[in-house]
């Protein structure tokens, strides 16, 4: 049996010191260039299937694999941030990412290239759960709101700067360069982490249990695999299909085996977060909303560039505004969250996203940009007010000892639905671009109203779930399981 963690004993901190703040932006820092490095990526692919003499089927193995290793780490960082300390976590994400990327500036083909980029994955899979760890356990919960709108910073500015960085670096020295940039930035991140890096909360001695690692491979895997194969060529239908079956026998069954480790403190993913309903509801919501955030959020480029004939790096440029817009709303929706709570935040953003997906479903041909670049706007305030409640709401919920467990399913249910909602938008939208006589990979309009109405559909629920969730009223840090 575990020994068991200290930090449930461990009262809430009332006060942010200097040492807890660098920690907090150390992090913040690190999480940034892991979110940029990703975020460039995307419109890199035509590029890297010219200069390495590869199909676009191979060259999507980079973006894949990428995913693939985030579904299979994730689950592992509930147990690798209560057995470690936090300053060798973070050393060590930091150092896989940095080896990761300098074997993509250094690949000399595609087969290193994947392999780096499964290398970066490993430590961005670490970093996220371990910024949200701690800073729930570091923030005092009168603050969290406010710290919280920091990291949606984070995850807006990257997204919003990577593929116009990458778009120049493209067209003037080449993809090496997207990993080139990165690559010193990470290392002045690892560095100042080894130097100032403080550990936060205590740590268990509990054991590591290998069958559960492999379950949870073959589960979370098998499933983000399966999903990523919907609409592919028409040969890969026995891989899709025998993927999905394989991770959703293989997850009922990493299910089962934490529910007779966590008797004795010993999961790799305690499932008791979700005894906590608010916690519940907030990811519920979560799930519904990354599959619809993600799933609208790949299909727009594609719309712009086919349908409305605007280039790469205009795409980029129209969706600016919005990812701008919600990285610098950040801190004040997180002061309205200390201040109010939950209801006013994610029952207005929950109304403004569901409204512009179902806006998105009337977009046509002669649609004017000035009006998508309103609409995408408008589209990321309300995900921004979704997301800073939805994250600090769920965490708080749990007692603190559960903070690691609960940031690994929130980093899991995001990167399961979120690649639910890119296959199933991608596969109506090519379905019915066949339909309306489309050739090859050409998307229509009617293929894009057709995705967007998946999303509008999924994101109805958002409406009533805005009302059920809650801001804890005390700090949950003590509360018995």
């Amino acid at each position: 049996m575990a020994v068991p963690a200290t930090t449930s004993t461990v009262p809430a901190p009332t006060v942010l010191g200097p040492a807890q703040s660098r920690v907090i932006w150390l992090l913040l820092a690190a999480a940034f260039t892991a979110v940029l490095n990703e975020t460039t990526m995307g419109v890199a692919i035509p590029h890297l299937i010219h200069d390495l003499h590869i199909t676009a089927v191979a060259a999507q193995w980079l973006t894949t694999a990428f995913m693939l290793t985030m579904a299979i780490v994730i689950p592992i960082t509930g147990f690798l941030l209560q057995r470690f300390t936090t300053r060798a976590v973070f050393i060590a994400a930091m150092s896989l990412f940095s080896t990761g990327t300098l074997l993509a500036v250094l690949s000399p083909g595609f087969e290193m290239l994947v392999v780096a980029r499964v290398v970066q994955a490993t430590g961005t899979a670490i970093m996220m759960p371990l910024l949200m760890t701690t800073l729930m356990t570091v923030v005092p919960a009168h603050s969290r709101g406010r710290m919280m709108g920091r990291v949606s910073i984070v995850i807006a500015l990257a997204p919003a700067i990577g593929p116009t960085l990458s778009g120049f670096l493209l067209d003037t020295v080449g993809w090496r360069w997207n990993f080139v940039v990165v690559l010193p930035i990470a290392l002045i991140a690892l560095a100042a982490g080894a130097r100032w890096m403080r550990n936060v909360g205590d740590t268990s001695q509990a054991p590591l249990d290998a069958l559960s690692i492999v379950l949870s491979a073959f589960g979370f895997g098998g499933i983000v695999y399966g999903l990523s194969q919907v609409g592919a060529t028409a040969g890969s239908a026995g891989w899709l299909v025998g993927s999905l079956v394989v991770g959703v026998v293989a997850l009922g069954l990493f299910l089962w085996r934490q529910l007779l480790l966590q008797r004795a403190d010993d999961a790799l993913l305690d499932l008791r977060v979700f005894r906590f309903s608010n916690f519940s509801l907030s990811i519920a919501q979560m799930l519904l909303l990354s599959f619809a955030f993600f799933g609208a959020i790949t299909v727009l480029p594609l719309y712009l560039q086919a349908v409305r004939g605007v280039d790469a790096l205009e795409a980029g440029l129209i969706l600016l505004p919005g990812s701008l817009a919600m990285g610098f709303s950040g801190p004040f929706i997180g002061r309205i969250y200390d201040r109010w709570g939950t209801r006013a935040l994610l029952v207005s953003g929950s109304v403004l996203a569901v409204a512009v997906l179902w806006v998105y479903t009337t977009l046509d041909a002669a649609t004017p940009v000035w009006f998508i670049v309103v609409m995408q706007t408008v589209l990321a305030l309300g995900l921004a007010l979704s997301f800073t409640p939805l994250f600090t709401a769920s965490l708080a919920s749990l007692p603190r000892r559960l903070y690691s467990h609960g940031s690994a399913v929130l980093g899991t249910v995001q990167q399961v639905a979120g690649a639910a909602g890119v296959a199933a938008m991608i596969a109506v939208m090519s379905a019915i671009s066949i339909t309306d006589g489309a050739v090859g990979d050409a998307l229509t309009a009617g293929g894009s109203r057709g995705a967007f109405l998946i999303a509008a559909v999924v994101s109805l629920p958002l409406l009533a779930g805005a009302f059920l969730i809650r801001k804890p009223v005390d700090d949950a840090a003590d509360a018995p399981f």
